[in-house]
């Protein structure tokens, strides 16, 4: 009898742990790019003041998304390499990519954006920024639903 876990990441409860963690640092990160922490006296918190430099919320998030870029590059390779004949995304699976595909294209045109040498029009970047904000929520939402739901990203294939 297989089990709905997935081979080479079972018993890998980090690589999920941090999969988390740093969607939760993305997203608090994230919304710091928007003036809201110091408005509403979340920097006010103690120890959250870093919250209201915007510098430091853009750096972290980039950070966060570097490793981000890392635990999706090593989760294609490893489903790739090791699972694909056992195991199959689930319709959960492909919203979920679709909707990272979604934050990951627009991600990088906003760093493109924050070169010194590139000009976007203002309302590509407005698309842009809207998109990006727009994936992230729906990707939330859609992770609280398959949370809610116990719709994981693989199952095992039947032989």
């Amino acid at each position: 009898m297989k089990s709905d876990t997935y081979p080479l990441t079972a018993g890998k409860k980090g690589i999920k742990t941090l999969y988390i963690l740093t969607f939760i640092v993305m997203a608090f990160t994230g919304f710091g790019q928007m003036p809201i922490f110091k408005r509403y006296y979340i920097s006010d918190i103690p120890g959250m003041a870093w919250s209201a430099d915007f510098y430091a919320t853009h750096y972290i998030h980039y950070m966060g998304a570097i490793l981000l870029l890392g635990l999706l590059a090593y989760c294609i390779i490893d489903y790739f390499l090791s699972g694909r004949r056992q195991y199959r995304l689930t319709a959960s699976g492909y919203v979920r990519i679709l909707l990272l595909a979604g934050i990951v294209i627009t991600g990088i045109f906003r760093v493109l954006k924050n070169l010194p040498h590139v000009v976007f029009s203002p309302n590509f970047t407005l698309f842009i920024d809207i998109s990006h904000l727009g994936f992230m929520m729906f990707y939330l939402m859609a992770a609280l639903l398959f949370l809610i739901t116990k719709s994981g990203w693989i199952r095992a294939t039947s032989d």
